[in-house]
């Protein structure tokens, strides 16, 4: 069984201690260089904000984007459209 791996993570320069698989560290890693770099270009283009108004705008679009990846990846209109096509072949094949 993995042990678990103590990290400390920095999003918007704070750190925060992590127990993790070492399976996710890369994951998790990445997911906060992302962030920071999002807080970044905010904070280079709007200097009268504060760090959460950047973190909830970065929250704001990385949601979008999953939301996005969500629609693309449902496939229930291609089941359905399967089914469809199911049946009329069902219907065929009882014909002959």
């Amino acid at each position: 069984m993995d042990e678990k791996l103590s990290i400390r993570v920095n999003v918007a320069d704070r750190y925060y201690p992590l127990k993790i698989d070492r399976r996710d560290e890369e994951k998790i890693r990445r997911a906060a260089k992302m962030i920071n770099e999002k807080v970044l270009k905010y904070k280079q283009r709007y200097s009268d904000k504060d760090v959460q108004d950047f973190l909830a705008m970065a929250a704001l679009q990385y949601v979008i984007k999953v939301i996005e990846c969500d629609a693309k990846q449902d496939v229930t209109p291609f089941v359905e459209n399967i089914k469809e096509l199911n049946t009329v072949l069902e219907k065929f094949i009882e014909r002959e």
